[in-house]
């Protein structure tokens, strides 16, 4: 890289005797004095300014920009400069994740990080600024696990950044830079019991729908977006193709979580409670955009409707029967007349799926086929979430020994067993 400084204040001029000599120019005592310029990987002059008496720094700011250069991290500084809402505008446009993913991005961005980092360049980021982030975001009332995806899709643009040649290093990667911690809760699934009180609290239309959770582990949106055309009564298989998702307010269709369709095993009591359903509550064709609300339309004839024959709407589901269904059943509190339910998180209609995984681990059933049934994108998810739930390996291991060493049980026979 050729580089050079200028004086800005002085200047070399033909003295009278034909030697060169030094003379003050115009800008002599105004404005930044050395100018460190050099010629940019693109073939144009870059520079940048330093106050008298630092000549040194720029010739330090020459050297470091050719070694930058030399080691493929070199950040042009007018890039640099921009900020990290503008790149996050950008970053944000081409994104490929599903649309409603892409949305919850955004919101958290714009509401978290954007006003704490936004105004930022890229070239000035640094860990403390990651680390000041991080401590308002522990300062604010939003959960530990919010936090930490908040964290993530900051890290994440400033990775694309870092890829796009604006910023030399993602300050996220530094060692004093540490995530928000969150301390992995604990799955406690219901009880029969529950699962029954709860059913028995739901209005008839939506019994069915109780069973499918417990009985084949689908999510809400899975149930809700299930068709006629995916039970299979002759084959007892559940095939899972879609879901009903809420995007900007408008219900869509969409592919199951993580685009994983799957088939999942249907026991003799589903079948006859999605068989029963169906006599009593026709499947109505319902008609819904693709993915996206301006998506193509879809009709399916679908076993969960509303009482008007449409898509069932989560929002109205949890408020008019799920917490009706959890009060009467002692899950949650009845509320004073005129007051909201209280919050029931961890009593969603994901307790159902919760209850499926710990019948079946408590069946004998591998984590593996448990990972299929509940459509996790892998087999160690389902062993993060459930494994406090399955056997002990020190009741199995004497069990085996036991097996191996002691005489079998005798059993009774002769006229003792006849009486």
């Amino acid at each position: 890289m050729a580089g050079h400084i200028q004086d800005r204040w002085y200047k070399t001029e033909k003295g009278p005797n034909g030697k060169p000599v030094r003379v003050r120019t115009e800008r002599y005592g105004s404005g930044l004095r050395y100018r460190a310029r050099y010629i940019g990987p693109d073939g144009t002059e870059k520079s940048k300014s330093f106050p008298d008496k630092q000549k040194r720094l720029a010739e330090l700011w020459l050297a470091e920009t050719a070694a930058d250069m030399s080691r493929g991290t070199y950040v042009d500084p007018r890039a640099g400069r921009t900020t990290f809402k503008s790149y996050t505008d950008r970053w944000l446009k081409g994104l490929t994740t599903e649309l409603s993913s892409q949305i919850e991005i955004e919101r958290r961005l714009r509401l978290h990080a954007l006003p704490v980092i936004g105004p930022r360049p890229l070239d000035s980021f640094r860990p403390q600024h990651i680390r000041e982030l991080l401590a308002t975001l522990e300062a604010s009332p939003i959960s530990a696990s919010y936090a930490r995806n908040i964290y993530s899709d900051v890290r994440a643009v400033l990775s694309a950044a870092v890829d796009d040649g604006l910023l030399a290093r993602n300050p996220c990667a530094a060692r004093t830079v540490r995530p928000p911690s969150t301390e992995p809760r604990r799955v406690v699934p219901w009880t029969p019991e529950r699962v029954i009180a709860v059913r028995q609290g739901l209005s008839r239309r939506y019994r069915a729908a109780s069973d499918t959770g417990a009985g084949c582990g689908l999510r809400q949106g899975e149930i809700f977006g299930l068709g006629e055309d995916a039970v299979d009564y002759d084959a007892e298989v559940i095939h899972v193709v879609r879901q009903v998702r809420y995007v900007r307010g408008t219900a869509v269709f969409a592919p199951p979580k993580g685009n994983k369709e799957r088939d999942v095993p249907m026991s003799r009591y589903v079948a006859g409670s999605l068989r029963r359903h169906s006599e009593e509550f026709e499947p109505v064709a319902v008609t819904l955009p693709w993915r996206t609300p301006d998506g193509p339309l879809v009709t399916v004839r679908l076993l969960f409707t509303n009482t008007a024959g449409g898509v069932v709407w989560r929002s109205n589901f949890n408020i008019q029967e799920w917490k009706p269904a959890l009060a009467a059943a002692g899950v949650i509190p009845v509320p004073e007349k005129g007051q909201p339910y209280a919050s029931a998180r961890e009593h969603g209609m994901h307790a159902l799926r919760h209850f499926l995984a710990s019948v079946l681990l408590a069946g004998g059933a591998n984590i593996k086929a448990i990972s299929e049934f509940l459509g996790h994108s892998d087999p160690a998810l389902t062993l993060r979430v459930y494994a406090h739930l399955m056997p002990s390996s020190q009741d199995q291991a004497r069990k085996v020994v036991d097996g191996l060493f002691l005489p079998a049980p005798r059993t009774p026979d002769g006229p003792e067993t006849a009486q």
